[in-house]
């Protein structure tokens, strides 16, 4: 029941930051978008899916990498290996955080970006909102960026396997960063530990 628990306190804990982040990001997107010309609100949108995209890659990475390489790195006082050995062992949750609360919010905060801009577009091209050149717009800016979205999640896959280690790496030196100079400390050492000694005693 214990690993249930926990699920279930995770599941419900990230469904409340997701429905914070979501609405936090709707916002800017929104207000970033008011205004601006199409051919801006393009590259926002594009810059959105990069983010998706990016993120997905580290998610993935997470749940490829090794933990040993890490160690070894950590032992030669390389900052940034123990925050790679962290991410590993709660790759299962990074990887959630990454792949299905940034990804997620990313897929629908484009696709709201996307409407704005075919409107925009639309409305300076002289087209109704019924008009069949309107139509044919979205369905085509709609096309692209799915394609652009899952082909690029597709090539992020393909790095984050086969590079798996200095991705990650690269990761765990941003979140040293971040917990010295900002304070910031996204995960708790105990864990790690926490989880290595339960392995000890169950052997």
């Amino acid at each position: 029941m214990k690993p249930l628990q926990k699920s279930i306190h995770w599941s419900l804990g990230i469904a409340v930051i997701t429905l914070v982040l979501a609405a936090i990001f709707s916002v800017i997107s929104t207000f970033i978008l008011s205004g601006v010309t199409w051919a801006i609100g393009m590259g926002i949108v594009f810059i959105i899916v990069f983010l998706g995209v990016f993120f997905d890659t580290i998610g993935v990475a997470a749940t490829a990498a090794d933990e040993k390489p890490f160690h070894a790195m950590a032992s030669e006082r390389l900052h940034g290996a123990k925050h790679a050995v962290l991410i590993t062992r709660n790759a299962d949750k990074f990887a959630n955080f990454c792949n299905d609360v940034i990804g997620d919010i990313s897929g629908i905060i484009s696709g709201t970006a996307s409407a704005y801009v075919v409107l925009q577009l639309s409305l300076q091209l002289g087209y109704n909102d019924t008009s069949y050149q309107q139509f044919a717009i979205s369905i085509l800016f709609t096309s692209v960026v799915a394609a652009l979205t899952v082909g690029g999640k597709a090539v992020g896959k393909t790095l984050a396997i086969h590079y798996s280690t200095p991705i990650i790496y690269q990761v765990g030196r941003l979140l040293y960063i971040l917990e010295v100079r900002l304070k910031i400390k996204v995960f708790s050492a105990t864990n790690g530990k926490t989880k290595k000694k339960d392995k000890l005693t169950r052997k």
